[in-house]
């Protein structure tokens, strides 16, 4: 039985999370409510899908959880961190080999939510 994964979140301003997804992190834009009673915008990068609520009801319902990390596998970690660097977004921990043998590096995106790119586990085969 297939399974895949889409994220939701719920950005403070929906257009800003709109750019910086498909702006900054290179993704698409796959669906666009964003004239309807409640604002939706999905984005896509290959297999990965993240929704963007505009209006979440209860905003104390869904606020950033603590502990949350988004990790995103790359290609080419090298490539992915200059491209974003290159579109001015700021990072929280740049490249580093981490002691489970990957190379990643971590930003935040505007709402606080915490990313992680890290190259593929089989990178190196």
């Amino acid at each position: 039985m297939a399974v895949s994964l889409r994220i939701e979140l719920f950005p403070a301003e929906l257009e800003r999370a709109v750019a910086f997804y498909t702006g900054g992190l290179g993704f698409t834009v796959e669906k666009d409510d964003r004239a309807t009673g409640t604002p939706y915008v999905a984005v896509r990068r290959d297999g990965v899908r993240i929704g963007l609520l505009g209006s979440p009801g209860t905003v104390g319902d869904r606020l950033p959880p603590f502990g949350v990390e988004i990790v995103l596998e790359v290609d080419d970690i090298v490539a992915e961190r200059e491209r974003i660097v290159a579109a001015g977004i700021p990072l929280l921990d740049d490249l580093q080999r981490r002691v489970w043998g990957l190379i990643d590096f971590r930003l935040l995106d505007p709402d606080g939510y915490f990313l992680r790119f890290t190259e593929r586990a089989n990178a190196h085969d």
